[in-house]
C-alpha cells in the first residue's frame, strides 16, 4: 500500500451540473472527516454533508459523498467520493483544499487505474478494456469494451496459462523427478496437449482483426474520377458539410476523413482527390494518396458518374472484390439504365442529389460493416496488437516445445509460452509452478 494520498476530477473537464472528485490512499478517510466536519459515513450509502475548509472554517460546497473503505473499493485502498456542484470555481476551491493536506497531491495520468492493477483489483486486459469503454463512441464499441472490462478477455488468456503451467509443471517432474513413479507416456501425452493449445490460439487469432478493427474504427475510402460525386457522397454519409463541393475538377486535393457511427458500429469514411492523370503536383500526390488509400481501407467505395458516356476503365480496373461500386447521378439520364454488374462486386445506380437509392446504398455500406465486425456468440475477440503480438510470441514458444527432442528444452519453451500470456494480463508469476506440481504429482509420497 503506497503512503501518499491522490485526488483528482472523475468527471468531465467544463462546467457541469455535477462533479465528481475522487480521493484514494490511507489518509482519505481522515480527509473526508475534515472536510465534513462529522463522522466517516455509513460505506457506500450517499450522505448529504456541508464541505469546508479545516484550515478557515470557510465553505466550499454543499455536496454528497460517498466512503469505500479497502479493499473494497476500485482502487483496492480506502477511497472517498465528493460528488459537488460542477462548476469551476467550486471543482478549484475544494482541489486546492484537497492538496493543502499532508501527504495528498493531485493523481498523475492513470494512477486509479495503476493502483487498481497493483492491489489485482483489475489486471492490464481489463484496464484497457476500462479504458475503451471511456472512449466508446458507438454502441457496439461499448459492448465491446464492457465484455472486456468484466473478464472476458482474461478468462481466454489466464484458462491457457493455466493450462500450459500444468503442462510446465508435467515437463518439470520428468526432469527432476525421474525416479518417481511417472506415467511413462507422460511426455507425449504432454505434446499432444499442447498441440490442442496452439490449435485453439491459431483459431482465435484468425480473426481478421475484427476486434482491433471495432475498437479502431472500420476503414472505407470514396474514390473514383473527378466530378463524380465523392464529396457529395460524403457530405450525405455524414450528414454535414464536411468536404467542399464543386463542379470544378480536381477540389480534392488531400484525404478528408470524417467519423460515422453507422448501426452502432463506428467508421471512418475517407473522400480523396479524383483519379486521372495530371502534371500539377500537388493534385498528383492526392491522387497517389487517393490509390494507396484504396489499398489499405476495409472497404472502398468507386463513385462512377453515369452521365459521362464513356466507361472509366482504368478505374474499374482497381476494383477488388468486396468493394462497392456506386453509379451515381441516375437522374441526369432520360431513361434508368441497368446497373452493370461486376463479379463479386456489390453495384448499385444512384442519385446522390436527390437521394434516390441513397438510403438503400447506406443500408448496403451498414451491413457491410456489421458482417465484418459482429460476433456476438463467439468470445471476446482480440482487441490490441499488443495481445496478438503476446499470443504469436506463445504460438512459435509451443510450435518449439512440440518439436523439442528434449524434456528440458520443451519446458523452456513452455515456460517462454505461458510468460507471454501472463504478459496480457499483467500475471506472470511462475511460482505457480511448483503448486501444479506437488499438488498433482505427490512427490516424495
Amino acid at each position: 500500500m503506497r503512503s501518499d494520498t491522490i485526488f483528482a476530477p472523475s468527471s468531465g473537464n467544463g462546467a457541469a451540473g455535477l462533479a465528481v472528485i475522487r480521493i484514494s490512499g490511507p489518509e482519505s478517510g481522515g480527509i473526508l472527516e475534515s472536510l465534513s466536519g462529522t463522522k466517516l459515513p455509513t460505506p457506500r450509502y450517499a450522505t448529504r454533508v456541508a464541505l469546508r475548509d479545516p484550515g478557515n472554517g470557510e465553505a466550499l460546497d454543499d455536496g454528497l459523498v460517498l466512503w469505500f473503505p479497502g479493499p473494497a473499493s476500485f482502487t483496492g485502498e480506502d477511497v472517498a467520493e465528493l460528488h459537488i456542484h460542477g462548476g469551476r470555481a467550486t471543482v478549484e476551491a475544494v482541489s486546492t483544499t484537497l492538496s493543502g493536506f499532508e501527504n495528498c497531491r493531485l493523481a498523475e495520468p492513470g494512477e486509479f487505474s495503476r493502483r487498481a492493477f497493483d492491489n489485482e483489483k483489475l489486471d492490464l486486459a481489463e484496464i484497457e478494456g476500462l479504458s475503451d469503454l471511456i472512449a466508446a463512441e458507438t454502441e457496439a464499441q461499448r459492448k465491446q469494451a464492457l465484455r472486456q472490462l468484466s473478464g472476458g478477455i482474461s478468462e481466454i488468456y489466464e484458462n491457457w496459462r493455466a493450462a500450459l503451467l500444468r503442462l510446465l509443471a508435467h515437463a518439470e517432474a520428468a526432469i527432476d523427478f525421474p525416479e518417481e513413479d511417472l506415467p511413462d507416456n507422460l511426455l507425449s501425452d504432454t505434446k499432444h496437449n499442447i498441440l490442442g493449445i496452439s490449435e485453439s490460439i491459431t483459431h482465435y487469432i484468425k480473426d481478421n482483426r475484427r476486434g482491433e478493427r471495432l475498437r479502431e474504427g472500420f476503414q472505407i475510402t470514396i474514390a473514383g474520377p473527378p466530378n463524380a460525386g465523392k464529396s457529395s457522397l460524403l457530405n450525405e454519409l455524414a450528414q454535414r458539410d464536411v468536404a467542399i463541393v464543386s463542379e470544378q475538377a480536381g477540389t480534392t486535393r488531400d484525404v478528408i476523413e470524417a467519423r460515422l457511427d453507422l448501426g452502432g458500429y463506428p467508421v471512418t469514411i475517407a473522400d480523396t482527390a479524383g483519379m486521372r492523370s495530371t502534371v500539377e503536383s500537388i493534385e498528383a500526390e492526392g491522387v497517389r494518396r487517393a490509390k494507396e488509400r484504396t489499398v489499405t481501407s476495409d472497404i472502398t467505395i468507386f463513385v462512377i458518374d453515369t452521365s459521362v458516356e464513356e466507361c472509366n476503365s482504368e478505374i474499374l480496373a482497381m476494383v477488388q472484390p468486396g468493394d462497392i461500386v456506386v453509379f451515381n447521378k441516375s437522374d441526369l439520364l432520360q431513361t434508368p439504365a441497368p446497373t452493370p454488374e461486376i463479379e463479386g462486386v456489390d453495384t448499385t445506380s444512384v442519385s446522390v442529389k436527390t437521394g434516390d437509392q441513397l438510403d438503400s446504398l447506406i443500408q448496403m455500406i451498414t451491413e457491410r460493416v456489421r458482417l465484418a465486425l459482429s460476433d456476438n456468440a463467439g468470445p471476446p475477440p482480440l482487441t490490441r496488437l499488443r495481445h496478438r503480438e503476446a499470443l504469436q510470441e506463445c504460438q512459435s514458444a509451443l510450435v518449439r516445445a512440440i518439436g523439442a527432442p528434449e524434456a528440458e528444452l520443451m519446458a523452456e519453451d513452455l515456460r517462454l509460452a505461458a510468460r507471454s500470456l501472463g504478459r496480457i494480463t499483467g500475471r506472470v508469476d511462475v511460482e505457480d509452478v511448483l503448486d501444479v506440481i506437488f499438488g498433482e504429482f505427490c512427490i516424495g509420497k
